[in-house]
């Protein structure tokens, strides 16, 4: 049952559908990344003893409770409560932005211990790693961007008659959560 009449509408629900394919492509496209991974680690020149920064770990605690607050701002906006809505929708564009912070942290580790991206001091191990994780950055850069505006929205009390711009972009982040999720527990049990 929806919270508001405006999201069953065929507009709606057609808007709705193709947020859902695009994240269904998003997905296979990292479906297709992680199975190159897998098929990858029997080459010789595979890093056998290459471990995540432990930046990686601290984003992923980040993007997971910017999950809960996003979740958060989502039930205060079903309850007609905007300004708290306001206030967790900032906390969550704040962990989002320390989420980047730490990926980048988590890069220059790597860079500092001597793995690149291309070049003699590149690995097929770390290329992946860093196609994987900017993959999911520009889809995060897209999601601060979604953050932003559902913020602008939320100010103007726009979400109060038409929800939709919310649902979409709370069902895109939680997404974006769960998609780093998979990666940090897939880069970390096949090493």
């Amino acid at each position: 049952m929806s919270f508001h009449p405006s999201l069953v509408t065929p507009q709606s629900k057609a808007k709705k559908m193709m947020l859902w394919f695009s994240m269904i492509s998003m997905t296979m496209m990292f479906a297709g990344l992680t199975s190159a991974y897998v098929v990858s680690k029997a080459r010789p020149d595979w890093l056998k003893d290459f471990s995540l920064p432990s930046a990686f770990y601290i984003s992923t605690a980040i993007i997971l409770a910017s999950s809960l607050t996003f979740w958060l701002a989502f039930k205060s906006l079903k309850e007609n409560n905007n300004k708290t809505a306001i206030t967790y929708t900032l906390v969550t564009l704040v962990m989002a932005v320390l989420f980047a912070l730490f990926q980048w942290v988590g890069f220059t580790t790597i860079v500092g211990q001597g793995f690149y991206f291309t070049g003699a001091e590149s690995t097929v191990t770390t290329s992946f790693v860093y196609v994987l994780v900017l993959a999911h950055f520009a889809h995060l850069i897209g999601g601060i961007v979604v953050l932003l505006f559902v913020l602008a929205g939320l100010a103007k009390d726009k979400y109060n008659d038409k929800p939709l711009g919310f649902v979409l972009a709370h069902t895109f982040w939680h997404f974006l959560g769960f998609l780093w999720l998979y990666l940090f527990v897939f880069l970390f049990f096949l090493r």
